[in-house]
């Protein structure tokens, strides 16, 4: 085993113990493969991870002041007040849009929230697009 272990460096107890039950033809059992493997002082080295440096996160900006920015669901992030309040069984998106168009005619945010920006500043509305 020591020979083998010499002539293949990265191959552990698997590997040996597989050469020998199927190339060599020994009919040993691992766990007795296994001890004089162990006894041998054959193991290889366990390799630690590489750890990732992260960065750290940024915190989220507070609003300072009411309507600086709104959350996804159109309520103020400064005071949680609901800005709009749209309830039915199924809203499409035109009617989203209408009712987001009615609010910002009313009350402007200085900045929109990146995933509300997105939505709303994407291609016009086209009937059957969805």
């Amino acid at each position: 085993m020591i020979q083998l272990t010499n002539t293949h460096k990265t191959w552990g107890f698997k590997l040996c113990f597989l050469y020998l039950r199927n190339v060599k033809k020994y009919k040993w059992n691992h766990k007795r493969v296994d001890r004089i493997y162990k006894e041998l002082e054959l193991n290889l080295r366990i390799k630690p991870n590489k750890r990732i440096n992260r960065e750290v996160p940024e915190k989220l900006a507070t609003p300072t002041s009411k309507n600086e920015s709104w959350a996804m669901d159109f309520i103020d992030d400064y005071n949680r007040e609901s800005l709009a309040m749209v309830v039915d069984f199924s809203l499409p998106a035109q009617r989203v849009l209408r009712d987001l168009d009615q609010l910002i005619r009313g009350v402007l945010p200085r900045r929109l929230c990146a995933i509300s920006l997105f939505l709303y500043k994407k291609e016009p509305h086209n009937e059957g697009s969805f």
